[in-house]
């Protein structure tokens, strides 16, 4: 346990962090889970609204620095060559 005040603090801090962190990861595996069952069985509009929704959720965790920028471009290239192969 820290023995400062500001250390303390710091702590909390980091803590609160990590959660935002790690909730906003998940969210966005989910959406990339959903994205695939959607593709599966879904139509064209409702994929193309899962990759929407997936693309910005990514694009604010790199924002953010949860996620690296070229892995959020992975997932985005990803989901939109899903969408042009959906019928």
């Amino acid at each position: 346990m820290p023995n400062k005040h500001a250390a303390v603090k710091d702590l909390r801090k980091n803590e609160r962090r990590a959660l935002r962190n790690a909730r906003l990861k998940t969210h966005v595996k989910s959406l990339s889970k959903q994205l695939k069952e959607v593709a599966k069985a879904g139509s064209k509009t409702e994929v193309v609204e899962a990759a929407r929704k997936l693309q910005q959720a990514s694009a604010k965790a790199a924002k953010n620095h949860v996620l690296h920028f070229n892995k959020t471009r992975r997932m985005t290239s990803a989901a939109s060559k899903l969408v042009t192969a959906t019928k």
